[in-house]
């Protein structure tokens, strides 16, 4: 075995190291951005409760 295509292959390890460690860190970019969509999703529900309860409350009053 040649000393270019050692070379060579560790060229291609590295270049599918970064590739990995991006794809990893778009998987990672998604699922944070599925987690804030569900975070907001949650607190939009929790609002829309505290509207109702004070409406109730207040045609009670």
């Amino acid at each position: 075995m040649s000393t270019s295509s050692i070379s060579e292959r560790q060229s291609h390890t590295a270049w599918a190291t970064k590739l990995e460690k991006c794809f990893n860190q778009v998987d990672q970019q998604v699922k944070f951005m599925h987690l804030q969509a569900e975070v907001d999703c949650l607190l939009q529900q929790l609002q829309n409760l505290k509207m109702q309860k004070q409406a109730t409350t207040d045609t009670e009053e």
